[in-house]
């Protein structure tokens, strides 16, 4: 077997479908990854969580802490302009799309849309990661109001949880309870702005290293240089087809960070694999998805 099958056969035997392209035993640091639903820049950092997870997955274990402190959908209508702007300029800078015409469908309630994802990660980590990058694709493309129950128990069917589970979790103590640790490890770690990821090498006796606010990727990779106290050989990236398959929906951005190319590079390649229908593509508002077609379908 090949490097990039075996990378992708230990992702797929893992319940974290963000990282762990690698399978080591003793993964010396651990990444608290601090997220809001409803925060733009947050979802902006999906494609570099993607390649440090492709490049440096075998070296760390991801928990992902889910704040709900975004208050930017819970405002009154007066000021969702100001808003709104604040949207296009993260599009035009990160190339992920935040559609900001959703004046019909603001987001209600913040806190329902935290609570459905620790519901969903009841059914397991890979399953909660799955549900939080859909949720945010119905907000940030599709401009759903993701604090509607209704479009909760959607995006759960869309991503094969157990509904009735999951529509018994929603309101549960447990995943209240589960919300409210994830705020108390923000409160502990002293987080006050979203994306924030903090490394910690579980092999010493450390203070984690925090890292606030969105970057270039380098910043990222020597933090955890640091944190490892040495360079480590990142690993193969598996062929794009391979990617698609497992991600099943990504940004023409995503493609082009996670394998250093340019975005002519990018559509190229990409639009080869729609000419050979193993992709479909969905142009947006600021860029454009790509989404895998299972030729076994």
């Amino acid at each position: 077997m090949d490097q990039t099958a075996d990378v992708m056969n230990n992702l797929a035997s893992n319940d974290n479908s963000q990282v762990d392209f690698c399978n080591l035993l003793n993964k010396p640091v651990e990444i608290y990854l601090f997220v809001d639903p409803l925060c733009p820049d947050c979802w902006s950092f999906e494609p570099y969580i993607k390649k440090l997870a492709m490049e440096y997955g075998c070296y760390f274990k991801l928990r992902t802490i889910v704040t709900g402190k975004s208050t930017e959908m819970n405002i009154p209508t007066l000021n969702r302009t100001k808003s709104h702007s604040s949207w296009r300029k993260v599009s035009k800078r990160t190339g992920m799309n935040c559609d900001d015409e959703f004046e019909s469908s603001p987001v209600s309630s913040p806190i329902l849309s935290s609570l459905a994802i620790k519901a969903a990660e009841l059914q397991g980590q890979r399953l909660g990661t799955k549900y939080l990058r859909k949720l945010r694709e119905y907000l940030f493309l599709d401009r759903q109001n993701i604090s509607d129950e209704d479009v909760l128990i959607e995006v759960a069917e869309k991503v094969n949880l157990d509904v009735e589970e999951f529509k018994k979790d929603l309101h549960s103590k447990t995943a209240k309870k589960a919300l409210k640790c994830d705020i108390h490890v923000a409160r502990e770690m002293e987080v006050e702005q979203t994306p924030a990821m903090v490394m910690f090498n579980r092999e010493k006796e450390e203070d984690g290293l925090k890292v606030c606010g969105l970057y270039n990727y380098d910043t990222y990779i020597r933090a955890l240089y640091e944190v490892m106290d040495r360079k480590p050989r990142p690993s193969v990236k598996p062929e794009l087809i391979d990617f698609l398959n497992h991600f099943e929906f990504v940004a023409s951005k995503e493609v082009s960070v996670v394998f250093d190319w340019s975005e002519e590079k990018t559509e190229k390649e990409l639009k080869k694999l729609q000419l050979s229908r193993n992709v479909e593509r969905f142009p947006v508002k600021h860029g454009t998805f790509w989404k895998y077609i299972n030729q076994d379908n």
